[in-house]
């Protein structure tokens, strides 16, 4: 070796330099297999009689090498990347800040409320009462062992028709438990009643069609079993356009 090469050797070792992914070569331990990037979470190599393809998992999943499954994309909180840090630019859509995984709600004083997204379609999901999402077990858990933070900070928030979940008020069921997401009829439409998310947070709820919100059972019902509404859909008890 020349001189002039020891010397940028030389350099390069006293700067500190490291192999990046860009520089990254990928050689096949073994002909067949599948095996993780080194550096990239969701970048795996598939070898096939020692010929070496990359592959990206689904945006949203990472690789997953102590998998026995087929497919070894995984949910990010089942696999523990380490070193593996990077990951590919995020395709956010919707409610989804990822293509695929469990996210929180986009707002942050919602705690008990998460998606699951499944290659960007959204599915809301609501954690049992008195829990809240854990975005590290992507699960639902005691609200300490999740430590969310500002966790109903919309109290007394306002809809756009003035309705405002009541404020220190706690409704119960027939059986004296607490409900922990009260509904309320709307005042003047059968059709529409409120929920309280944690007792705090309103929303707008519209029974299917055909139905209206009953009181009694706090879920939507025929008309006839709903006291009050019973001849909604009648001519004389349709509201008015």
């Amino acid at each position: 070796m020349c001189h002039k090469s020891l010397f940028l050797v030389a350099l390069l070792i006293v700067s500190g330099y490291a192999a990046s992914d860009e520089d990254y070569e990928f050689v096949c331990p073994k002909d067949d297999g599948e095996y993780e990037d080194p550096f990239q979470c969701d970048k795996y190599y598939v070898c096939d009689e020692g010929r070496v393809k990359q592959k990206l998992c689904p945006d949203g999943l990472v690789f997953n090498p102590h998998s026995k499954l087929v497919n070894k994309c995984d949910q990010i909180f089942n696999v523990d990347c380490k070193d593996r840090k990077e990951l590919q630019k995020p395709k956010p859509i919707g409610a989804c800040p990822r293509r695929n995984g469990f996210f929180p709600h986009y707002d942050p004083s919602i705690c008990n409320v998460f998606f699951n997204c499944i290659d960007g379609r959204e599915l809301e999901m609501n954690c049992v009462a008195g829990l809240h999402f854990n975005e590290k077990t992507g699960t639902c858990a005691w609200p300490d062992t999740a430590g969310r933070e500002n966790c109903g900070s919309n109290a007394n928030k306002k809809l756009l028709d003035g309705f405002q979940c009541p404020e220190k008020f706690e409704k119960m069921d027939k059986t004296g438990q607490i409900i922990v997401h009260p509904n309320y009829p709307h005042p003047e439409d059968c059709t529409k009643f409120y929920i309280c998310l944690n007792g705090v947070e309103p929303r707008l709820g519209v029974c299917g069609e055909g139905l209206v919100y009953n009181e009694d059972t706090q879920r939507c019902d025929t008309a006839e079993n709903s006291p009050g509404c019973e001849d909604w859909f009648s001519q004389d008890g349709k509201p008015e356009n």
